[in-house]
């Protein structure tokens, strides 16, 4: 506001400026008795020195009892004559011309602290004051986020402006600001959700990388699915199921199987088998792939409508409030140049009333921006709810395509390899092997074959194993879609 005053001469506070101030401030039985003889400062303990064209602070240490004082609307270029007042509680220094955070070392019972709108470009010598609670520092020069970091130890800090300064612009600053301020509940006039403080706290807790690489994370969101160098099919949910890889993992530690594969039918059986089971895991993984994709594009237009909703929602704002201050601008400048108190009276009664409209139309912009995000969030659960529900559904037994599934193969490839196993044993018993090819047959073969208990558990416990990996394998896509 202290560019209203350009054609005004600056002033240094003063005993006749603290006098009138303090008798503006008494009650009117008590301006009199103020007027006829000096007051006692020591027991003022409020002070109101805005719009007072002050380029200097001085000549206060006399108030030592203040609690709180208000220079706002000045041309105060540095903080300073401030060390005796160590009482006070609340001190406006916004729409000045400051450009350091200094003078505050003895302020220790400050609980309410405005600097906004100044030229400050750090956050910093605020250490002594343990008490503060509320601190707007917005529309300054602040641009290096971190700086933030050192509020930290200001232990009961509740609510932070920060708006308008360059780093507000930055990706992540909200989340990173909340992160490092854990006990804040209003910052940049809204309130901080205590689920995302549990959240970022939670990661953070988890690793000793730095915030921003947790942040990162967060700022993905419930289904942004972008990678940072990991595969495609990782994000899909259908790794390993890309062309053998499902079936050497079932079959790549099974010894028995590949010791049996010296009897020819077995060889045969073997040899048919991995092409239909690899056949059956590539359409599964394609299948993944597709509804990957689904899930993408959802997310994709859920996340360019709410930037839609929230910019012309922003836009809007910026359109009164900047109709706003040019109305109240020329009223301002009318109300300088009024004539008479009732032309004055009048001015400032229609601002009053401006600023209730103002009020009005940007809580009714809040009201809508609400019920727009509302419903696009209901639309986005449902149709989520679809995609992810679809994906279960067809992956709850590992995708039955053509009424086939993985488990139908595996349970038909032990039952072949049962009846051929029990078909040579019968005919080792009956001895019925061709003498040429019983000799073929390996020790360990034959090993194998001696004791039908043995052969019969071993194939399948084996068997066993594998419906395992499969059921695993089912398990694994499903807990992540649904953490999804």
């Amino acid at each position: 506001m202290s560019q209203f005053f350009s054609n005004v001469e600056p002033n240094i506070i003063d005993d006749e400026m603290i006098q009138k101030a303090i008798e503006e401030k008494c009650p009117e039985d008590l301006g009199d008795l103020a007027r006829q003889q000096n007051t006692n400062v020591k027991v003022v303990t409020e002070l109101q020195l805005s719009f007072k064209s002050i380029l200097q602070i001085a000549n206060l240490w006399p108030l030592e009892n203040l609690t709180k004082l208000q220079l706002d609307n000045n041309f105060i270029e540095k903080i300073e004559g401030l060390e005796s007042l160590v009482h006070l509680v609340w001190l406006d220094l916004s729409f000045n011309n400051i450009e350091v955070i200094e003078g505050l070392d003895t302020l220790a019972k400050l609980q309410d602290l405005s600097l906004y709108s100044n030229r400050i470009s750090k956050i910093e010598h605020m250490d002594t004051l343990q008490e503060l609670q509320i601190f707007s520092i917005g529309r300054n020069n602040l641009t290096i986020l971190e700086d933030v970091v050192c509020l930290r130890r200001l232990k009961n800090l509740r609510t932070l402006n920060l708006s308008g300064n360059p780093f507000c612009s930055k990706e992540h600053y909200r989340l990173f600001v909340v992160a490092h301020l854990p006990n804040l509940v209003y910052l940049d006039f809204k309130l901080v959700r205590h689920s995302t403080v549990r959240f970022l706290h939670s990661l953070i807790g988890k690793s000793g990388n730095s915030i921003l690489q947790s942040l990162c994370f967060v700022a993905l969101g419930a289904g942004s699915l972008q990678k940072s160098g990991s595969q495609k099919h990782t994000t899909a949910f259908v790794e390993y199921l890309n062309g053998s890889l499902l079936f050497d993992n079932l079959y790549g530690e099974d010894r028995e199987v590949a010791t049996l594969a010296s009897i020819p039918a077995v060889e045969d059986l073997l040899q048919a088998y991995p092409s239909w089971f690899v056949l059956l895991s590539e359409n599964l993984y394609n299948y993944g792939l597709e509804e990957y994709e689904k899930r993408e594009t959802e997310v994709s237009k859920f996340y360019k409508r709410f930037h839609e909703i929230l910019t012309v929602n922003q836009q809007e704002s910026k359109r009164i409030i900047s109709d706003f201050e040019s109305h109240n601008q020329r009223r301002l400048d009318e109300l300088y140049q009024a004539g008479s108190d009732d032309i004055a009276e009048s001015k400032r009664a229609q601002g009053k009333e401006d600023v209730h409209q103002l009020w009005d139309a940007l809580m009714t912009l809040e009201v809508l921006v609400s019920n727009d995000l509302e419903e696009l969030l209901q639309d986005f659960k449902r149709s989520i709810d679809v995609i992810a529900s679809t994906f279960i559904e067809t992956i709850q037994g590992i995708y039955p395509f053509h009424s086939i599934q993985c488990r139908d193969l595996e349970n038909e490839q032990h039952e072949k390899l049962m009846e051929i196993i029990n078909a040579t044993m019968k005919k080792l018993e009956e001895e019925e092997f061709e003498e040429n090819l019983e000799d073929d047959l390996p020790d360990d073969v034959r090993k194998l074959l001696m004791d039908k208990n043995t052969i019969v558990n071993t194939i399948n416990m084996s068997h066993h194993i594998r419906l395992q990996k499969i059921d695993k394998r089912e398990s694994d896509m499903l807990c992540n879609i649904y953490k999804w």
